[in-house]
């Protein structure tokens, strides 16, 4: 597994070695044991499975807080989504501050969004599959999100008009949120 650190401390692209041939391919989606040797010792309690059926299908920003906080790491298994971090630690130097990465089922590239960060996706094809694994359970007592469109954050998505939950129309701006990390 290859692992590629991003700009805000803690959110790690990671690329699975894939072993392919006229059969199709192979791949160690997660190896704990590999993970461990990089550092990265998490122990993951729930696996979710999203299903958008169009193109434009703003999720987000979500975030637990905590105690019932939740590190991700989430990939594609069909089609593919533009995934973005955001920090939302108060004392982090960067906080606010975005990093966006596409992610696929042919890329099979995965983001580890740690504690701390909002996270949100939008879909660049029809009929995507998004899996992401967290190492704490869904809490709707501690279920927060920050605004998609908020100017002071300045996210660059590949939509203008996305598909939203009614829910997610209506998150605060960050300034607004509630946040204790």
């Amino acid at each position: 597994m290859k692992m590629t650190p991003t700009a805000l401390v803690g959110l790690v692209i990671i690329e699975p070695e894939v072993h392919g041939d006229h059969r199709g391919f192979f791949m160690e989606s997660y190896h704990a044991a590999k993970l461990a040797k990089e550092g990265i010792t998490i122990d993951f309690v729930q696996d979710n499975h999203s299903l958008s059926e169009e193109i434009g299908v703003l999720r987000g920003l979500h975030y637990q807080l905590n105690p019932h906080a939740q590190t991700k790491l989430v990939r594609v298994v069909a089609g593919s989504i533009f995934d973005v971090a955001v920090d939302i630690r108060t004392s982090s130097p960067t906080f606010g501050q975005w990093v966006g990465v596409t992610l696929s089922a042919s890329n099979k590239r995965q983001l580890l969004v740690p504690q701390g960060f909002a996270h949100g996706f939008c879909t660049l094809e029809p009929k995507t599959e998004v899996l992401y694994k967290v190492d704490a359970y869904y809490s709707p007592q501690h279920d927060r999100g920050i605004l998609w469109s908020d100017p002071a954050i300045s996210i660059q998505w590949p939509t203008t008009s996305p598909i939203l939950s009614a829910k997610d129309e209506k998150h605060p701006l960050l300034r607004d949120a509630e946040i204790n990390f």
